[in-house]
């Protein structure tokens, strides 16, 4: 029985070696309880390519590779009222997101009107590649946070 049993270990060995692993820096509300469920609910590919990575901090995760990866952190701090407030409609679900673009050319996405508010970064190599509508992808998930305020 232990011969048949080694193989099928290091096959598990092999393939969560070759894992990616994303540095994602956790937000300072991370410990909020109101985040797991979310982080339970989150797809396993965005944009129909881009196949969930582990991350190295709690509530946080990842899709893509090294600099060529989404990252989503739950636990920043919620916004305030902004002019870069849009609405995203699923078909199924709405969440009001406030856009940022940054010097680099990275787009930041943080919820608007949810407590903990969540934050997904899709860097320029993404960008290139994919369009913002990632985002549609995880309202499922982003709305299982109550929204107490919209875009105005």
């Amino acid at each position: 029985m232990l011969r048949r049993a080694l193989p099928a270990l290091s096959l598990i060995v092999l393939v969560t070696a070759c894992t990616p692993t994303i540095a994602v820096d956790a937000a300072p509300d991370a410990a909020n309880p109101a985040c797991a469920p979310v982080m339970l609910a989150l797809p396993t590919t965005l944009a129909g390519d881009l196949a969930k990575a582990k991350t190295t901090a709690q509530a946080t995760a990842a899709w893509g590779t090294g600099g060529a990866a989404v990252t989503l952190r739950c636990g920043v701090e919620p916004p305030g009222p902004s002019a870069d407030c849009q609405q995203v409609d699923s078909g199924r679900n709405v969440v009001d997101w406030i856009v940022r673009e940054g010097e680099d050319g990275t787009w930041r996405f943080t919820t608007y009107g949810r407590d903990p508010a969540i934050e997904v970064t899709i860097p320029p190599a993404v960008r290139e590649t994919h369009s913002s509508s990632m985002v549609i992808d995880l309202a499922q998930a982003v709305s299982l946070v109550e929204a107490t305020k919209t875009c105005t």
